[in-house]
């Protein structure tokens, strides 16, 4: 007991201060030396590969939008491997991912994989496999609430070509309001997994400024060097909860940007009142809901 007392303390000590490292007071390349010059970067040709990571702990119904999207609106001009990381304890998940498993869709190859829950609930450890592992000329870490609309990955397959940055984003996504938990459009994802599709109408348009958690879509060349905080060794450690996402800072600071915008239509984001990673109508989540209500409120979104 006392053993992992002191094991979590130092964890919360070297996160905090990765944390405070990360807001630009220590140079990243520091902790990233395997990271490539700009110019090494192999350009990518027309036909690229994009592989999209996102990982899915109670939130199915999300995911199932997410990959309806692909086999609605299936790439022409890219191939996709969509890679989910999952555990095998979500039930829910796992129907979904199951009917999926059968659609055979041109230019999309499913790469589902199950992780024990405590490497799940710690996201850097799976988009570190995923980064070295990949093959393709570019890949997406994102999160199981964003979605492909059609025309989306098309356009972006336009965008990548020729380019060597080490990560970009779009420039804009189109989110939902918060949703509650019995909005139709969440009610609808829970029945018996099927194909689904959303109303453009539901989402309107939200500017980003940098690479966020769900929109960091990084050169094939830069993950397979240098992983996902492969370096920061917090950030590869198992949890026995859901960890707040501190990694996605932590990775743009390792590659010294902020990331590089570009444009991206038909990039969906499903915003939700009710997190899957806590405990339903606990006391931690109201608490969240609340706070998400009032940040929504305050900033206008």
């Amino acid at each position: 007991m006392a053993v992992k007392f002191l094991l979590n303390m130092w964890l919360n000590v070297t996160e905090r201060s990765f944390r405070w490292a990360a807001s630009g007071v220590i140079p990243g390349c520091w902790f990233n030396q395997a990271l490539p010059d700009s110019s090494c970067l192999k350009p990518a040709q027309a036909g690229l590969t994009l592989e999209l990571v996102s990982h899915c702990w109670k939130y199915s119904e999300f995911q199932l939008y997410q990959l309806s999207s692909l086999v609605n609106f299936p790439p022409q001009q890219l191939k996709v491997v969509m890679t989910v990381f999952y555990s095998e304890e979500d039930a829910d998940t796992m129907r979904v991912l199951d009917f999926f498993r059968s659609q055979q869709v041109p230019n999309v190859q499913w790469n589902f994989i199950p992780l024990p829950k405590e490497q799940l609930f710690r996201r850097a450890i799976g988009r570190n496999l995923a980064a070295k592992a990949t093959k393709a000329d570019w890949i997406w870490f994102t999160d199981c609430d964003v979605v492909f609309h059609e025309g989306a990955l098309d356009a972006l397959a336009q965008q990548l070509v020729g380019r060597q940055d080490y990560l970009v984003y779009p420039q804009q996504m189109l989110a939902t309001d918060l949703l509650p938990k019995d909005d139709p459009l969440i009610v609808a994802a829970k029945q018996q997994p099927r194909l689904m599709q959303l109303d453009l109408d539901r989402f309107s348009v939200r500017k980003l400024t940098r690479a966020t958690g769900p929109a960091q879509i990084t050169h094939g060349d830069v993950a397979r060097a240098c992983g996902y905080c492969e370096n920061l060794k917090v950030y590869q450690q198992p949890v026995a909860n859901w960890a707040k996402c501190h990694e996605d800072r932590a990775f743009r600071w390792l590659l010294g940007t902020q990331g590089v915008a570009i444009d991206v239509p038909n990039v969906l984001f499903i915003r939700h009142a009710e997190k899957g990673r806590y405990a339903q109508d606990s006391k931690v989540s109201n608490f969240r809901k609340w706070v998400r209500r009032v940040k929504s409120n305050l900033i206008g979104r």
